[in-house]
């Protein structure tokens, strides 16, 4: 398992295209909240987690003192559990989109297979409404491969080794 994480790791590291691409969304991430504009985030399971993880990490502190930035994971129970047992389980983050995205934000979604039909539907909803959208996606990309303005694909087999790199 180490060596097959090392191994992804350093395809990752070693592809020019991923290290520009990240230091472009940074820069697009840097460029909304100048704007006084906001990033979602939304992700199934383990990248529901990592969504979590990631706008905590805004809003609180990263490795330095600095202002807290306006990023919210779509990851509430209670808002999943009632969109879910109101509308399906696949409205769960497109309405969460519809209800705090403006024109100008940005969805970031989490996905390991890009199949995920909540994902798709947010992302739907993202571009409906002019948000910018970023994908961190696995394997081939799935349904979701080249329907974001930016995205990451991880070549990892398995979703713990995605994760990892997302």
């Amino acid at each position: 398992s180490f060596q097959i994480a090392q191994a992804l790791l350093n395809q990752f590291v070693e592809n020019k295209h991923n290290i520009a691409l990240v230091e472009r969304v940074a820069a697009v991430l840097a460029d909304v909240f100048s704007k006084q504009k906001k990033v979602l985030i939304c992700g199934n399971g383990g990248s529901a987690c990592d969504a979590m993880h990631f706008a905590e990490e805004f809003t609180g502190r990263f490795r330095s003192e600095r202002p807290p930035l306006p990023v919210i994971s779509l990851t509430d129970a209670s808002h999943i559990t009632c969109v879910g047992n109101d509308y399906g389980f696949e409205q769960i983050f497109s309405r969460g989109v519809q209800a705090y995205g403006n024109e100008g934000d940005v969805l970031m979604v989490l996905s390991t297979s890009g199949n995920s039909e909540n994902i798709i539907r947010a992302v739907d909803a993202a571009k409906q409404k002019g948000l910018l959208t970023i994908a961190l996606l696995g394997k081939s990309g799935g349904k979701l491969l080249d329907s974001c303005d930016y995205q990451f694909v991880i070549p990892g087999e398995t979703s713990d080794r995605i994760q990892e790199l997302h």
